[in-house]
C-alpha cells in the first residue's frame, strides 16, 4: 500500500466579512431587453448556455456559454437574450466585497472559463442546491461554498478582492429590521411596528435605515413584495386579488399602484408579456 499525505502547517485564513445575499437560476424565454439598474452589492454571472448581450456602464458586450459576468455595485447593467439561443444564466448577489481588475478603473470584466467548466458549475449548483433545500447550517455551507468559488476565481484569474469595512455598529437595528421584512413580508407591518421591534424611534429607524440602504423600511418591504409577486404572476394561476392578498398589500389597487411604480408595468401586462414569452420565467429568488 502507498500512501501520500499532505500537511497543512500554516493557520487557516479569517473568516472575510463578505456574504453571499442570494443565488438564483434564470433562463429567457425569446427576446427580451430587461431595464437596465444597479445594485448595491456585487453580482456573479455565469453563463450556462445561450447567447446574447450583456449592457455595462452604457456599452454592450456580447456573452456565450461559460462566460463570468462580474458587476461591481453601483454600476448600471442589463442583460439581453437572442431568441434563437435564449440565455441561461446563474447569478449570485455578494455583499461587503468588491473584485479589483486589471484596469484600475474598471468597475465590471467578462471573461470565460470553459476550461474550469466542470469545477465552477458543480460548485454553483452545490449553492443552488443548499440555498433551496434551506437546511441547518444553510448558510455556513453557502459561505464556504462562495469563498471557494472566489479563491478559484483569483486564482485562474488576474482578479483580487477589496472586502468592504465592516459596517459600522450604529446599523445593528438595520440589519435586524431588513432581516425581519425579509422573512414577514407577508404580514401587515408598519412603521410604528418595525420601531417597536428595534426599540427605537420610528423616525430614527426609517432615518438611519435610508442612510443604511438608500431607501425607506417601507419602500423596501414594498419592493421585496413586488419580487415575490412577479414569481406568481409569471408561475401560478392566482387572480390580482389572490396575489395581492397572499403579499400583504392592503388592496388590489394598491399592489397595482406599486407594482406599475417599480416595474413600469402593471401586473396583468407583467403576466401577459411572460406567457407570450417577451420576458423570461421568473425563478424563485433564495434569499440566504
Amino acid at each position: 500500500m502507498s500512501t501520500e499525505r499532505f500537511d497543512i502547517r500554516h493557520a487557516p485564513a479569517p473568516r472575510e466579512s463578505f456574504r453571499l445575499l442570494y443565488i438564483s437560476k434564470s433562463k429567457f424565454g425569446g427576446d427580451w431587453n430587461s431595464t437596465a439598474h444597479t445594485h448595491s452589492c456585487t453580482e456573479l454571472f455565469y453563463c450556462l448556455s445561450g447567447e446574447g448581450q450583456f449592457y455595462l456602464s452604457g456599452q454592450l458586450y456580447p456573452v456565450k456559454p461559460d462566460d463570468m459576468i462580474i458587476v461591481n455595485p453601483q454600476v448600471e447593467h442589463t442583460e439581453l437574450s437572442l431568441n434563437a439561443a435564449p440565455l441561461e444564466y446563474i447569478v449570485l448577489g455578494v455583499a461587503g466585497i468588491e473584485i479589483l481588475f486589471g484596469k484600475s478603473d474598471s468597475s465590471y470584466a467578462i471573461f470565460n472559463c470553459r476550461e474550469n467548466r466542470e469545477r465552477m458549475v458543480t460548485l454553483l449548483h452545490m449553492l443552488l442546491a443548499e440555498a433551496d433545500r434551506s437546511l441547518d447550517g444553510c448558510e455556513t455551507v453557502c459561505q464556504d461554498l462562495l469563498e471557494v468559488l472566489l479563491i478559484w476565481l483569483v486564482r485562474c484569474t488576474t482578479l483580487s478582492l477589496q472586502v468592504e469595512e465592516t459596517p459600522r455598529s450604529d446599523s445593528r437595528e438595520c440589519v435586524e429590521i431588513k432581516r425581519y421584512l425579509d422573512s414577514n413580508y407577508r404580514e401587515d407591518i408598519s412603521l410604528d411596528a418595525l420601531a417597536e421591534i428595534a426599540h427605537i424611534n420610528k423616525y430614527y429607524l426609517a432615518h438611519t435605515f435610508q442612510k443604511e440602504y438608500g431607501i425607506s423600511p417601507i419602500t423596501y418591504l414594498n419592493r421585496r413584495r413586488i419580487e415575490e409577486s412577479k414569481y406568481m404572476l409569471g408561475n401560478t394561476g392566482y387572480s390580482l386579488a389572490q396575489i395581492s392578498e397572499l403579499m400583504g398589500f392592503s388592496s388590489p389597487s394598491y399592489f397595482s399602484q406599486c407594482f406599475r411604480k417599480a416595474e413600469g408595468l402593471t401586473p396583468n401586462e407583467y403576466r401577459r408579456q411572460v406567457r407570450q414569452g417577451q420576458r423570461p420565467a421568473p425563478s424563485k429568488r433564495h434569499e440566504v
